[in-house]
């Protein structure tokens, strides 16, 4: 079974993105699609970084562990709010952070806004700063509109017949791609 990372981007207070990294690693599980874990940046609370991982003399042992995680998993999820447009420095923080741990990683996305437009405007930003570090960036997409009215804090949906079958479609895009690198190592 694959195992994905899903990193939960917001370290706001009172932040609602999160609410999306516990429905797509609840529903990962319970689909008994992969296995999933959160990498809540948050938690981790990183210091901003002044140079790559591997050109840190001596990097703490968090950071190591969280690249590793990266590194290990099949795929990857970003859940992301839209901040002004694009996406949170804790996010660029760590994508600036890894290089060789995103080289034809696949990377999903799922944007989150309080609008109507559900983070759509950070796409672009986000793949290609990706894309610059050979990561394979998942074409589907899983905007998520008027967060607080589609989610509650647990990360259940409000709908959710409705929000399973467009996440079905999402993850379905990943595990394709996740497939299709595992059987190109081959």
């Amino acid at each position: 079974m694959p195992h994905i990372a899903i990193i939960s981007a917001s370290v706001r207070l009172k932040r609602n993105s999160h609410r999306v990294a516990l429905y797509l690693s609840h529903f990962l599980e319970e689909k008994q699609l992969a296995s999933a874990s959160i990498l809540d940046l948050a938690e981790y609370n990183f210091p901003v970084f002044t140079e790559r991982l591997r050109l840190q003399p001596e990097p703490a042992a968090e950071i190591v562990a969280f690249a590793e995680k990266i590194k290990s998993a099949d795929g990857v999820i970003i859940v992301t709010p839209e901040y002004n447009g694009g996406y949170p420095a804790s996010l660029k923080n760590v994508i600036d952070l890894l290089y060789d741990e995103w080289r034809r990683k696949p990377v999903a996305f799922a944007t989150v806004s309080a609008g109507s437009f559900g983070g759509m405007n950070v796409i672009t930003s986000l793949q290609y700063s990706l894309w610059k570090m050979q990561a394979w960036t998942v074409p589907a997409l899983y905007p998520v509109p008027k967060i607080a009215e589609a989610f509650n804090e647990q990360g259940e949906p409000l709908d959710k017949m409705a929000t399973d079958k467009r996440t079905t479609r999402f993850i379905d895009e990943l595990m394709w791609c996740i497939e299709a690198r595992s059987r190109m190592k081959e």
